[in-house]
């Protein structure tokens, strides 16, 4: 990408503001190029996966200045206000001059903002899509025209889409600001976007001739597991039991079961709490804060939790229940791992989970073709027997290395089993497709196969087809799993799209007549003993796995600090230092000021304001004084 901001800024001058306030010395992939997009003044879409820095690209621009020139104000559209307010202290924290206006704020909170804005102090000004383009707010725009702004930076963008996960009516309002606006460069961001949302969105926001950037969506740190549920409440205390003491995630799918599970865990002594919306703002703002200040360790959800949550160090997410879409999947169980350390995600799925969604969706008139589309999708992923991380990254349209193991998800760390007689079982299923004509769908077949007297195969007399009733011993799940694998293994298709038959292929067809090759079949297991240990608080962490015994003491330290400090500011634990910067401090161990800016996530404000306390709790664990 030829780009003359690289003549303006070297990446020396752009690497000195990371360092200087975030503390960071290189880029993450697509960081400089996503920069270099806002310091030429060119549109830009940019998909960057959770926990890839994606925020840094618009924070760092603000900062540099082109020779004094032009607008130095850039403002940043937030979903969620507990969103804006969390990433302005975090600027704050590192001496970045941040501030946002939000409906939440005291009369004095929103003056001085205000103020800030006017005197041209601020350089990142936060607001909500309502504030900067809904209803009333052309004095705003006006107001703001007038100070001058240098570019805007849509965060969430995929909102924008009626194609995306989560669209938003709001957001649409947004595509007017390119007429409101006409010196400002526009950068959508978003972490989950397919090309085609990718594409809406650069519409809708009438984006001039943008810079597209997508970074792998394939999260490494990440390990994916899909337990068929059985039951449901072992099967989360399964998960529990690897991740004590440790922040996650139960996503469920209504409120009742978000409430039962919820207080079931309070039960067991867990320090767990409920969020969904029917519950008053109050409460479920209470509960959200707790669990962002680490006064709790596991939010138990609907969907609506999770966009303004930013907490880096969640180490387990847990969907009680089919995700809708790969994108929510993509965009909820991201929510583990952002700070780059290991996470695990664990979908415990049901066939009835999609029986249920589309209920839901019929009754709220959104069964649409893409909805339908989004959950066929989405129940091929529960059913596949590959690498998830590659089912992940080449639904997102981007290739995955030719025969990679990712050795991060349960086909590939070898956690299912094959079946007996698995070309036995192919041919049964490839059998009974051609015996209905190949004019069927998996649930016709299905219920052929297990023997079922529905009206549909009464009715056709399919009952007295020699395919009838040769699984009966095998669960109607576990058959349509199995039908799913052969489509997947390229034996059966799928034509048609709102009614879609099975269809045999060349491939099928010779396995049938018993020239094919074996088809691998494999049931998923519960994880073995020797892997579920239960957890204990003070065991080894993902945070702590890499240190020694004398560095993981030094890491509890460093934590418990990080706690007072967080208190002390009324912010949250991560706004003072994430794991990663508390393990590399454990490691490292610096004994002066000057140590402590080497290590990674340390800037210049957070070691003059914090570095003396840093130090002594250093200094104090390996028995000496600090030199500062």
């Amino acid at each position: 990408m030829t780009n003359p901001a690289s003549d303006l800024f070297p990446t020396d001058a752009i690497l000195q503001v990371l360092e200087r306030y975030w503390g960071f010395r290189e880029f993450r992939p697509w960081q400089r190029e996503a920069i270099d997009a806002i310091l030429a003044r060119r549109d830009s879409v940019v998909v960057l996966p959770t926990g890839g820095g994606k925020s840094l690209c618009f924070q760092a621009p603000a900062l540099l200045d082109a020779g004094g020139e032009g607008p130095r104000l850039a403002l940043v559209v937030s979903p969620l206000i507990a969103l804006m307010k969390d990433q302005v202290d975090g600027l704050v924290a590192s001496g970045v001059p941040a501030a946002c206006l939000n409906s939440a704020q005291a009369p004095g909170e929103r003056n001085g903002a205000a103020s800030m804005v006017r005197s041209g102090a601020c350089r990142l000004l936060y607001i909500s899509p309502e504030r900067l383009v809904g209803e009333g707010s052309e004095s705003f725009r006006e107001w703001i025209g007038r100070v001058g702004v240098r570019f805007i930076a849509i965060d969430e963008a995929h909102c924008i889409s009626q194609w995306g996960h989560d669209f938003r009516p709001e957001y649409r309002l947004l595509g007017r600001l390119k007429t409101d606006f006409p010196g400002a460069s526009i950068h959508a961001f978003t972490a989950t976007a397919t090309v085609r949302v990718r594409q809406d969105m650069a519409a809708q926001l009438g984006l001039r001739d943008p810079i597209v950037l997508v970074g792998a969506y394939d999260r490494a740190n990440l390990t994916y597991r899909v337990v068929p549920r059985t039951e449901m409440r072992q099967q989360v205390q399964r998960v529990l039991a690897r991740h004590a003491g440790e922040a996650g995630i139960i996503y469920c799918l209504s409120r009742r079961e978000v409430d039962d599970t919820a207080a079931w865990l309070q039960g067991l002594g867990a320090r767990a709490l409920p969020y969904h919306a029917g519950m008053s703002d109050q409460l479920r703002h209470a509960n959200q804060e707790a669990f962002i200040d680490e006064r709790a360790d596991v939010v138990v959800a609907t969907v609506a939790f999770g966009m303004g949550i930013d907490r880096p160090d969640v180490r387990f997410v847990i969907h009680a229940g089919s995700p809708r879409s790969l994108e929510h999947y993509q965009q909820e169980s991201g929510r583990a791992g952002r700070d780059g350390l290991p996470a695990e995600c664990v979908l415990i799925a049901s066939p009835a989970d999609f029986l249920r969604w589309k209920s839901l969706l019929e009754a709220n008139n959104e069964l649409s073709e893409s909805n339908r589309q989004h959950l066929r999708e989405m129940e091929r992923y529960t059913a596949a027997t590959h690498c998830r991380h590659r089912a992940l990254v080449e639904y997102f349209g981007q290739s995955y290395p030719s025969g990679d193991r990712c050795d991060a998800c349960d086909w590939c760390l070898g956690e299912l089993e094959r079946i007996e007689e698995a070309v036995v079982v192919a041919r049964k299923i490839l059998s009974c497709v051609a015996r209905v004509g190949q004019r069927f769908g998996m649930a016709h077949v299905a219920a052929v196969l297990h023997g079922d007297g529905t009206e549909a195969v009464l009715t056709r007399r399919h009952h007295e087809l020699s395919t009838f009733g040769l699984l009966k011993d095998c669960p109607v799940p576990e058959i349509r799993g199995y039908v799913d694998q052969l489509t997947q293994s390229g034996m059966l298709a799928r034509t048609g799209e709102q009614y879609p038959t099975l269809q045999l292929t060349a491939d099928g067809v010779a396995l049938l007549r018993g020239n094919g090759e074996s088809v691998l079949y494999r049931q998923p297991r519960a994880l073995r003993t020797a892997r579920t240990k239960a957890g204990r608080r003070g065991a080894p962490t993902a945070a702590t796995a890499a240190l020694s015994d004398d560095e993981r003491a030094l890491f509890e330290a460093l934590r418990a600090l990080r706690l007072e400090l967080a208190r002390e500011r009324h912010v949250p634990p991560y706004v003072i230092f994430h794991d990663s910067t508390l393990q590399h401090l454990a490691r490292l161990q610096p004994a002066t000021l000057g140590a402590l800016l080497d290590v990674p996530g340390v800037g210049e404000k957070k070691a003059e304001s914090l570095g003396q306390r840093v130090l002594a709790t250093i200094q104090l664990h390996l028995g000496g004084d600090a030199a500062v």
